[in-house]
């Protein structure tokens, strides 16, 4: 049995990743436990998994959903930078607290999330190997693939690689508070300094929650890489009441734009306007962005809560809108279901490029968001056959990437071994 601790940013969407895969390792046998701000603790509790509180000074209860209301209204490059400054925080505490805590602890192994990439400095110091769990879309630079920050078609052109190096030159100035504070503890603690980003990655094994037919193609990920298919399960969420009553038999658009970009009243406004005329029932989640009384008046009065159940509601869904969180994206193709996407921020415009590139959805971003441009893509998604054909094909290539089972034998094969996991030599 390994004890494993689980580094991962406080927000739903990486936990929403991070607890099922710690839920199928301590179904194996093993210890897990998640290392957090107070406010993920409940969330560990309802997956079943140990909590040890980091920060608790810097992060008292409620802090995290403080800042996330003030960055839910944030979007495009200044959301990105309050992002960026909150992971900072977040690093320079788990690296001041984690260190004496796992060693405490008896943490033999660590599953890191991609966002927390501190994570990684953590088990170097320690001694103890870690995975790296890519929750995000993958954030491994590369010069053929668009930063995750863009809406960028993928292209190998020579203008298309020159348009991705200036966008990674100017990725890497925003995020440079992050590796400076990594720097700083890899000094202090006589590690070896970080030359290039994905030297923080693990070099054991690298996990997406994505098939690789939804990745851009891709030319110099390592070989032990591997792309194992999304995590997602309602055995590590909160029940949610939903009124299921007040389903009709019409085709179901549900719409959701996350938990944290979603505080952007004007866009659930032009989702109603834009389906108000379509022969649809439209259920709005509003993600803890307001109360479902706050917004009584919306076209085409459509069915409005402050959470739904989303797993459940995708296997009736005929197309969601969303804002392209990797989660709710892999969530949607799981269950075969075409999108419109409006990225907001982070890798949300990522994603959507992906979504549009596989030819799973249409991308409306926020800058050029209208009712009639949403309306049109809506109505593209709804009669052309492709898209859910398209959502199918990548719903079977998830079902067959091998989820989290595949990425639990992963796992477990790299920190038994201390080698590297090749792609291609384990199911």
């Amino acid at each position: 049995m390994t004890h494993f601790g689980i580094i991962s940013p406080g927000s739903t969407g990486p936990l929403n990743t991070m607890l099922p895969l710690g839920q199928e390792l301590q179904r194996r046998g093993h210890r897990v436990t998640l290392f957090g701000v107070l406010d993920t603790q409940r969330k560990a509790m309802q997956a079943g998994l140990e909590f040890q509180a980091i920060g608790e000074q810097d992060f008292p209860i409620g802090a995290t959903k403080k800042m996330f209301a003030e960055l839910g209204k944030l979007n495009g490059l200044s959301a990105l930078k309050c992002t960026i400054d909150f992971l900072q925080q977040g690093a320079t505490v788990t690296l001041r607290d984690a260190p004496e805590l796992m060693k405490a602890a008896g943490v033999e192994a660590v599953l890191v999330n991609q966002g927390s990439v501190e994570g990684g400095t953590v088990a170097d110091f320690l001694r103890i190997p870690f995975v790296t769990v890519c929750s995000a879309v993958v954030l491994n630079p590369e010069t053929t693939v668009p930063p995750f920050n863009t809406t960028w078609n993928y292209s190998t052109a020579w203008w298309a690689l020159l348009r991705n190096k200036i966008g990674y030159k100017i990725l890497n100035t925003v995020a440079s508070p992050i590796r400076k504070v990594i720097a700083e503890y890899r000094q202090q603690w006589k590690l070896p300094l970080h030359t290039q980003p994905n030297d923080a990655y693990s070099k054991l094994a690298q996990l997406s929650q994505a098939p690789i037919e939804f990745e851009f193609p891709r030319q110099n990920l390592p070989q032990w890489f591997h792309f194992t298919g999304s995590y997602h399960s309602s055995a590590s969420r909160e029940s949610v009441a939903f009124p299921w009553e007040r389903l009709t038999d019409k085709p179901l658009i549900y719409a959701s734009m996350g938990t944290l970009q979603n505080r952007l009243l004007g866009v659930f406004e032009m989702i109603a306007a834009a389906c108000a005329e379509l022969d649809t029932q439209l259920v709005i989640s509003l993600g803890g962005a307001t109360t479902p009384e706050s917004l009584p008046s919306l076209q085409g009065n459509p069915l409005v809560v402050g959470y739904a159940p989303q797993l459940e509601l995708l296997e009736k869904a005929t197309m969601m809108i969303t804002h392209a969180g990797m989660n709710t994206t892999m969530e949607c193709l799981k269950n075969g279901v075409p999108m419109v996407a409006i990225p907001v921020t982070n890798d949300q415009p990522g994603v959507a490029a992906r979504i549009a590139w596989t030819g799973a959805g249409e991308v409306v971003p926020l800058k050029r968001l209208t009712v009639s441009r949403l309306q049109k893509a809506i109505s593209q998604v709804l009669t052309q056959p492709s898209y859910k054909q398209n959502a199918l094909r990548l719903q079977k290539a998830i079902n067959t990437a091998g989820g989290v089972t595949r990425a639990a034998n992963i796992i477990e094969q790299a920190v038994s071994t201390g080698k590297p996991v090749l792609a291609g030599t384990i199911n």
